[in-house]
C-alpha cells in the first residue's frame, strides 16, 4: 500500500497516510485513460454550431440570367453556394457529440488517474485545507509552503464557500470536492492537492 506523508498550510509534516493498493496503486491503462479523456472533451460539446444551407438563405427565387446565349455558366438562383451571401455548402448542422462508457471502464479510467499521480509524486496529502476568511493570498501561501507546481487540482471533503472562493483568483488553479473530481481534472494538472478527509472519502466512494 502507498504511504504518503501528510503536511499541514504550511508545509510541516504532521503525520502519514496509508492509501489503498486498488485505488492509488494500480495499474495505469493507458487506452482506458485516452477513451475517458476523449469522452469528457466531447461531452463538453454543446454541438449548437449551425449554417444555412441555400434552401434557408433568404431570397434567391429569380434566376439571375436567362438560361442560353450569354455566354456565362447557367445559374438558377443568387443563392448558390458559389455566390456571395449565398447559403453554405455541407456546412455544419445542429448535433450531440455525446459518447460514453461503461461503468467498469470509468472507474478504471478514475484508479488510473489517481495512480498516476501517486506514481510521478505528484500527489499532496494536507491534513486540513481551509480559509478562515476570504484571502486569496493565505491559499498562494499554503500551495508554496506544500511545494505545489504552477498548475494545481485542490480537492476538497465539503463545500466551504470560504476556501472555493481564496483559490478562485489564483491562475492555473482550480478546485473540486472528493465526488466531482474527473479523469480530465486530475491528468490536467501538475500538482494533486488533496486534503486527508477528501482522499479517506475517495476511498469510501470507490471501495
Amino acid at each position: 500500500m502507498p504511504n504518503l506523508k501528510v503536511v499541514d498550510m504550511t508545509g510541516a509534516e504532521v503525520g502519514e497516510v496509508t492509501l489503498s493498493d486498488k485505488i492509488f496503486a494500480a495499474e495505469v491503462n493507458g487506452a482506458v485513460l485516452h477513451a475517458a479523456v476523449r469522452a469528457y472533451l466531447l461531452n463538453q460539446r454543446q454541438g449548437t454550431q449551425s449554417t444555412l444551407t441555400r434552401t434557408e438563405v433568404h431570397g434567391g427565387g429569380k434566376k439571375p440570367w436567362r438560361q442560353k446565349g450569354t455566354g456565362r455558366a447557367r445559374q438558377g438562383s443568387r443563392r448558390a453556394p458559389q455566390f456571395v451571401h449565398g447559403g453554405v455548402a455541407l456546412g455544419p448542422k445542429p448535433r450531440s457529440y455525446r459518447i460514453s462508457m461503461n461503468k467498469k471502464a470509468r472507474r478504471a479510467a478514475m484508479f488510473s488517474a489517481l495512480s498516476s499521480k501517486v506514481a510521478d509524486g505528484d500527489m499532496i496529502v494536507v491534513d486540513r485545507i481551509a480559509a478562515e476568511e476570504y484571502k486569496t493570498k493565505t491559499m498562494v501561501n499554503m500551495l508554496a509552503a506544500v511545494g505545489a507546481k504552477k498548475k494545481a487540482l485542490v480537492v476538497l471533503d465539503g463545500v466551504d464557500e470560504k476556501t472555493i472562493k481564496s483559490f478562485a483568483n489564483i491562475p492555473n488553479v482550480k478546485t473540486a470536492q472528493y465526488n466531482t473530481i474527473n479523469v480530465y481534472d486530475i491528468l490536467n494538472c501538475d500538482s494533486f492537492v488533496v486534503a486527508r478527509g477528501a482522499a479517506e472519502k475517495i476511498e469510501e466512494v470507490y471501495a
